[in-house]
């Protein structure tokens, strides 16, 4: 909310007359990565819009992974007040007391395709006495969260925490 709250103004603040020639912006500085391999802790609830932050962010390092010919591995951890986003329909809707199947289900898939692994922690499934059963098809199951990140982190891989 900030961010387009701070967006907002600089638009308001910096607009262009419109006698002057608008161009885009130029890029000083180009990153084109030759590998990544990024792990998303996806333990808590950002949203822009309906979509969850660090959806968006996946959904655009692995377009633009995948435009630039970047090799690597995006990773999703799901735990503590997101690890719900990775049930099925019927236990999304019981889990959150809704009657709408999962709203992020299509976009967990499209990850998916796309190569990103999704996982879930057992410790959050365990809490919630969930099975694996009652999650999106392709989700694994990971020993515990933080210390997967912990040993993904060892293995080089950089934390992204939207």
């Amino acid at each position: 909310m900030k961010r387009m709250i701070v967006a907002c103004l600089l638009s308001l603040c910096c607009t262009t007359p419109s006698f002057a020639v608008e161009e885009g912006p130029r890029i000083e500085i180009p990153v084109k990565l030759k590998t990544a391999d990024v792990v998303f802790n996806m333990d808590h609830l950002a949203f822009e819009g309906s979509v969850p932050t660090g959806i968006n962010y996946m959904r655009l390092i692995s377009a633009t992974m995948k435009a630039d010919g970047t090799k690597g591995q995006l990773i999703a951890i799901f735990h503590g007040d997101a690890a719900y986003m990775t049930l099925n329909d019927a236990s999304y809707n019981a889990n959150r007391h809704v009657t709408t199947g999962n709203p992020y289900k299509g976009m967990i898939q499209q990850l998916q395709q796309e190569g990103v692994q999704i996982e879930e922690c057992v410790n959050s499934m365990r809490a919630n006495h969930w099975v694996n059963e009652q999650l999106l098809p392709g989700v694994k199951v990971n020993g515990g969260a933080i210390l997967r990140i912990v040993e993904l982190e060892q293995q080089g891989y950089i934390q992204i925490q939207p």
